[in-house]
């Protein structure tokens, strides 16, 4: 869209602006939509704070960083995601059983998953050596930095609302219900684009419901389903979250199919090995035996 001279305000308010249509009537179809108004209703700040975290600081920062930066810089500074959501483990708390009952102690650092991680994010530098050097200063600070704040976000935002609706609220209500409580942001910048640059071309409207179902609707609500799935267990969420690393294969890939760029050079081959090693060796780490968390001598202060 950027290539096609879209801007990127419409690029990040038309994908959520075209969600709610879809989510809705998905989620009254399946009967859920009266469930999620009074959850949202009975939890109105934290769904607004953690909704304008995951999606707004995800998307908006994300879509800024395209209008400056090239794709395969975008793309492999995203996966920075695949670490992040480890590295946030500190900020949250875990459910564990004693003899005196379960208590909330803090998440600890998924040290193994993390290394793991680190691979798969190698894999993605040693693909970006040969691009590197033809890109200036600006291009690498606007599309970094941006890059850089959303893959914090989205991870950061999924896993306080799954605090929030603890179980009561699936896949489907999760998605639309944070995209209700962005929309109010999502408006206000539409808004803005359409004083600045006017409105949206028609291509730029189509490709972005394009976007919207694909990557909004369909890929938001797989991946919301699988951590959801996974809660309990920082290394299987880990896991999950490192799937996301498949995107710069299947974009290099889609490039050679669709339209005919060359093929790799060496250190691409060599990030693209790193990429799927590191993912094989997540998905077997993460189907090992789950431990039970229970602990014998609990200081009073952890509680």
């Amino acid at each position: 869209m950027d290539v096609s001279g879209g801007h990127w305000i419409w690029s990040a308010s038309l994908r959520y602006l075209f969600m709610v249509p879809f989510l809705l009537l998905i989620v009254m179809k399946r009967k859920n939509l009266g469930a999620l108004l009074t959850h949202m209703h009975r939890h109105p700040g934290p769904w607004f704070i953690w909704s304008f975290i995951g999606f707004v600081l995800f998307y908006a920062p994300l879509s800024f960083a395209a209008a400056y930066g090239p794709g395969w810089l975008i793309a492999g500074t995203w996966q920075i995601t695949i670490i992040a959501g480890s590295l946030l483990v500190p900020l949250f708390h875990e459910r564990i059983n004693t003899p005196h009952g379960p208590i909330n102690v803090r998440g600890k650092l998924p040290v193994k998953g993390l290394l793991l991680s680190c691979v798969i994010l190698l894999g993605v530098a040693v693909m970006q050596v040969e691009h590197a050097k033809s890109i200036s200063q600006a291009e690498l600070l606007l599309g970094i930095l941006p890059v850089v704040l959303a893959a914090f976000a989205y991870p950061l935002g999924n896993r306080k609302m799954m605090e929030v609706c603890r179980g009561e609220i699936d896949a489907y209500q999760r998605v639309l219900g944070m995209t209700l409580a962005s929309l109010p942001f999502w408006l206000l910048l539409a808004g803005y684009g359409w004083a600045i640059v006017g409105p949206p071309s028609a291509g730029q409207t189509m490709q972005s419901i394009v976007v919207a179902v694909s990557s909004g609707v369909i890929a938001t609500v797989l991946f919301f389903a699988a951590t959801d799935m996974v809660k309990g267990n920082t290394g299987r969420l880990a896991a999950v979250e490192a799937t996301q690393s498949g995107e710069v294969l299947f974009a290099l890939l889609g490039e050679i199919l669709l339209l005919s760029t060359s093929l790799p050079a060496f250190w691409s081959w060599a990030g693209m090995f790193l990429v799927v090693l590191g993912m094989i060796l997540h998905s077997l780490y993460s189907h090992g035996p789950e431990p039970k968390k229970v602990a014998k001598n609990v200081p009073e202060s952890v509680t």
